[in-house]
């Protein structure tokens, strides 16, 4: 499924409604029947199974509890004077039809609405529906059952300005559920920040496609539960008009990636047939980087896994995870990488379908050992085409290296793993920055460096060389643990050896990643507890 900015969702209505011919209050008028079809169901508790709008991937279903959402009071629908008020006012007269109270209240007065929402302002009006005009502190929060945010809506930027501001904030500490229509008023609807104030949605019932602000924090946790509700947009424009972002799904995976996260082994393969990974990983003081890796590319099907460690370290490390081969590295009797010949790490790459370099590397400060040499030494002596995942010390080596954009280009697959701090250190940005516009920066520096990136965190993004962009929506907060990026590099790894291009294996591998950590956090009484092994039974 496609995200879009607010552009991009303005250029895709315009040409339904110019070049398709589809009116622009059809769209209006199936916006406002089901935000107010959602509202219905959470009154009765009817539920979502017959209900045209979807259930966005990674939102959960909100609970109104036995019994429902509202106790019979009123239904406060907030009213904006642009299309997003145009949106709550057609709401609100189906809402009325359907048997649910509502309660007008206009943010500014009425006759400040202009176009269609002029227009639904004057049906309500034929059709006598309760309305006032806000003023502050003079709304009985306590005699409505539930609120509909139809206050700002996509064309609205910046901070929300009075009367909307107190309106905001009152509706937010009235306690009340509330039922945003397309986004949250005061949220960035393309990178998901949120103003003071912004609506706290339980709900939000988006409009023809998710915008990307909805599935980046701190945006997600503003929206609520996410439904996408179709108003008439035909299939497939967004990405005639060239939208190149995506919300990761198992559809996703399958129809743009070509990666089937269900798709079985062959019959007749064997462990050659599925790839042979080189991890080079880990040190004394960080063996269990290496080791998690490892496991994690055994555990992505990969067919067979080499796990090259300094010699020092070696034979304390034999039967640790019996499945995997150990090649040790003469490291001059000292247990770190920096002491190693990257040319005699390179040699054994070329003989493997895939490398992961980078956790537990280590950074040994005052050693002497040039880390950035060591690394540009190990990045020119492999083969072009060999697969590659940077990851953890690796990268940082490469931020200190500071020329990496004179560094020699490798055509072929390579992905990068960057938490916020490593990418921060590896483009300059301050790392708030980078949290304020993840699938922007992210999409930047793919493109400029020719790498696949995976950026990761809460909606770990995914920007490929070429401009397309993947936001995961599996995971939990219990992965926010040391080892679980280990992890990830070994799956992305793992799948690259198998053959998936660098965009499929870094997507599938993300997706993956986070889908076994939430199948671990719900066998705990506190996703507090998980630690980054328990995601590897999970895989």
């Amino acid at each position: 499924m496609e995200l879009v900015t607010a552009e991009e969702m303005r250029r895709i209505d315009r040409h339904t409604i110019d070049a398709i011919g589809i009116p622009e209050i059809a769209l209006m008028e199936n916006a406002g029947r089901a935000l107010a079809d959602a509202v219905v169901r959470l009154v009765r508790r009817t539920g979502w199974h017959d209900m045209d709008a979807i259930l966005l991937e990674g939102s959960k279903e909100p609970d109104a509890g036995e019994a429902g959402w509202g106790g019979g009071k009123p239904w406060a629908v907030l009213v904006g004077k642009g299309h997003n008020g145009g949106d709550g006012l057609i709401a609100a007269r189906h809402l009325a039809l359907r048997g649910v109270p509502v309660r007008i209240i206009y943010a500014t007065p009425p006759e400040e609405l202009r176009g269609e929402a002029a227009r639904q302002r004057d049906i309500a009006e034929r059709l006598q529906l309760p309305a006032g005009v806000y003023a502050p502190g003079a709304v009985d929060w306590s005699a409505m059952g539930g609120i509909v945010d139809a206050l700002l809506g996509t064309g609205t930027g910046g901070t929300p300005r009075e009367p909307y501001a107190a309106l905001i904030r009152e509706a937010n500490a009235s306690g009340l559920p509330i039922v945003a229509a397309d986004l949250p008023s005061g949220l960035d609807p393309d990178t998901g920040q949120t103003a003071d104030p912004c609506i706290r949605a339980t709900l939000t019932v988006t409009f023809g496609l998710p915008k990307r602000g909805l599935v980046q924090y701190p945006g997600a946790e503003a929206a609520g539960t996410v439904l996408v509700a179709p108003i008439g947009i035909p299939v497939g424009l967004a990405a005639e008009l060239g939208v190149s972002t995506w919300l990761l799904t198992p559809e996703t995976l399958r129809n743009v990636l070509d990666a089937d996260p269900d798709a079985p082994r062959q019959p007749d393969g064997h462990k050659g047939t599925y790839g042979h990974v080189l991890v080079a990983a880990g040190t004394r003081a960080m063996s269990g980087a290496g080791l998690l890796c490892a496991t994690a590319a055994l555990r992505s099907g990969a067919g067979l896994v080499t796990w090259a460690v300094p010699e020092l370290l070696a034979e304390s490390l034999i039967g640790a995870q019996p499945e995997l081969m150990l090649a040790p590295v003469a490291d001059g009797g000292r247990g770190d990488w920096l002491a190693a010949d990257p040319l005699e790490v390179a040699a054994m790459a070329a003989r493997r379908d895939a490398l992961v370099v980078g956790p537990g590397l280590g950074r040994v400060p005052g050693s002497g050992v040039d880390g950035r040499g060591w690394l540009r030494r190990l990045w020119e002596a492999l083969p072009p085409e060999l697969p590659l995942v940077v990851d953890a010390d690796a990268l940082n080596h490469l931020a200190e290296a500071g020329d990496f954009a004179a560094w020699p280009k490798r055509p072929d697959a390579t992905v990068f793993t960057p938490h916020p701090g490593e990418l921060a250190r590896l483009t300059g940005l301050p790392a708030r920055d980078i949290q304020r516009d993840r699938i922007g920066v992210a999409r930047e520096y793919a493109l400029r460096h020719g790498v696949t990136l995976v950026l990761k965190g809460a909606r770990t993004v995914v920007a490929d060389p070429f401009g397309d962009v993947y936001v995961n929506p599996t995971g939990n907060p219990g992965m926010a643990t040391g080892g679980t990026g280990d992890v990830l590099a070994g799956v992305i790894a793992g799948l690259l050896a198998q053959g998936y291009p660098a965009t499929a294996a870094a997507a599938l591998g993300v997706y993956r990643h986070g889908a076994a950590g939430d199948r671990a956090a719900a066998k705990r009484r506190s996703p507090a507890s998980l630690i980054a092994g328990d995601l590897l039974a999970e895989l």
